[in-house]
């Protein structure tokens, strides 16, 4: 299971879990695009076999719903869905 990597400015360790067809997906990748932030994602819904079982169970441990997008920011923070000022908060330096 590989995560993308978009390279920008450290803002802390971002990593979502997105579908490719979910438009909420999208407008947080363009957010965070836009904000010039560092971010890792991956695109559930193109995996195959075990890289997508491993990448659901990784999503379930921090959002038990498996909704997307799930964002986790430091490995400590979760945010479910597009919350541009959720995000913004967390991300702040």
């Amino acid at each position: 299971m590989e995560f993308i990597h978009k390279k920008g400015k450290n803002m802390g360790h971002i990593l979502m879990f997105t579908l490719s067809t979910c438009a909420w997906c999208k407008k947080t990748k363009r957010l965070l695009n836009v904000l010039g932030v560092d971010y890792y994602y991956i695109d559930v819904d193109l995996l195959e076999g075990e890289d997508k079982h491993q990448a659901e169970r990784e999503l379930h441990t921090w959002n038990p719903l498996g909704s997307f997008p799930t964002i986790v920011i430091n490995n400590e923070h979760t945010i479910v869905g597009y919350s541009e000022d959720e995000i913004m908060e967390k991300i702040k330096d």
